[in-house]
């Protein structure tokens, strides 16, 4: 694995270094919650999680790195709460933008959060592509499952992933706009609606 990759749970071969990784995490996202992107300092984190700064720069080489990775958990999140029962709607497009809207509603009521997780998804380079890869195959596999909850992964098609990706490079452009002041959260919900019909045609 590149050294400009984070350590993801995969990568770790201990329970240790999982709580590890897991209180970097859980430090990000309270320090993010409580004053944004610029309140996610480095040293800080490392303080709130009780470990090393080297040890933090081992896991997460960067802030950007360590903040996409949290918008990754939170995603992780939204995918096991959307997997433990039947997402409501008669039509893909129903199920779809259901899950968009509690999934937007859940970010914009923590908008300090938000706003850290989406300007360092909007700063990100090639150094954090593993990173930003694994959002996308979460926005992906929360789409794919509202669109046909009764198909394993296994038996999707190019098509419906293609059109998935779509969905959620839209959904992630409308928070963007959203964190920036350039439109309101109606907006945001009515734009990422408006393409989700488009796209399916349900």
């Amino acid at each position: 694995m590149s050294s400009t990759n984070s350590l993801t749970v995969e990568d770790l071969g201990s329970a240790a270094q999982r709580d590890r990784r897991k209180r970097i995490l859980d430090a990000t996202i309270a320090l993010a919650t409580q004053g944004g992107f610029d309140a996610v300092q480095m040293r800080a984190v490392a303080e709130r999680a009780d470990v090393a700064l080297g040890t933090l720069y081992r896991y997460f080489p960067s802030k950007i790195h360590l903040l996409v990775s949290a918008l990754a958990r939170e995603l992780e999140r939204a995918n096991a709460a959307f997997a433990d029962k039947p997402i409501p709607g008669d039509t893909a497009s129903e199920r779809v933008i259901y899950v968009l809207r509690r999934t937007s509603r859940g970010l914009q009521g923590d908008p300090h959060l938000t706003e850290a997780l989406t300007r360092a998804f909007m700063f990100a380079d090639a150094s954090v592509q593993a990173e930003i890869h694994t959002v996308g195959m979460l926005l992906s596999r929360m789409t794919t499952r509202a669109m046909h909850p009764e198909r394993e992964d296994a038996e999707l098609t190019d098509d419906d992933i293609a059109i998935a990706r779509v969905i959620g490079d839209v959904w992630l452009s409308a928070l963007v706009g959203w964190v920036t002041g350039r439109t309101s959260a109606a907006d945001t919900a009515a734009q990422m609606e408006k393409a989700v019909h488009l796209l399916l045609r349900d």
